[in-house]
């Protein structure tokens, strides 16, 4: 991931939004060449689909097909975020398919709070690809994307139960 602002004015001056089609709904991705730096819940059908190997990751991803990992390897995920943030979403990326972490867990590990690694993962750009879906409360779910309940709430389940994080 590079947060470098240079890098940030030359990626969104070549990206082109393209959206895609997911069992969560429509999905709106930023992406220039093979990096992504933005993916969001949202339909807009006047864009151009998605194609090439973050589409084939996303696939994989949806198909429950292990190559997903490898295809997300071949990805550069280009959030913009503080270096905080950036840390926190390193972290996300390195919790396995199927399991979960705690916010204070993590926290443990930077040092730093639970409600601030709450409020990186909530400042995820690319959600599903970095998958803050899988940091949990203690007592529960925990938020997602700044929910506790809703429709944002629901995919966060539905991420985990895809996962076989939650039964």
């Amino acid at each position: 991931m590079d947060s470098s602002p240079r890098f940030a004015a030359s990626l969104r001056a070549l990206s082109a939004l393209r959206r895609y089609g997911s069992p969560l709904g429509p999905l709106v991705l930023g992406v220039a060449h093979d990096r992504v730096y933005d993916l969001a819940y949202g339909d807009r059908p006047e864009l151009p689909p998605l194609d090439g190997i973050v589409r084939k990751a996303l696939d994989a991803y949806f198909a429950a097909d292990p190559v997903y990992l490898s295809l997300l390897a071949q990805i550069t995920l280009a959030p913009q975020g503080t270096p905080f943030q950036q840390q926190v979403w390193r972290m996300l990326l390195r919790i396995p398919w199927g399991q979960t972490q705690t916010y204070g867990a993590l926290a443990a590990v930077l040092p730093s709070a639970a409600q601030a690694v709450g409020q990186a993962c909530k400042a995820n750009p690319i959600a599903v690809l970095i998958p803050c879906h899988r940091v949990v409360a203690v007592s529960g779910l925990g938020g997602y994307g700044g929910a506790r309940g809703g429709t944002d709430w629901e995919r966060k389940g539905w991420l985990l139960r895809h996962e076989g994080a939650l039964v």
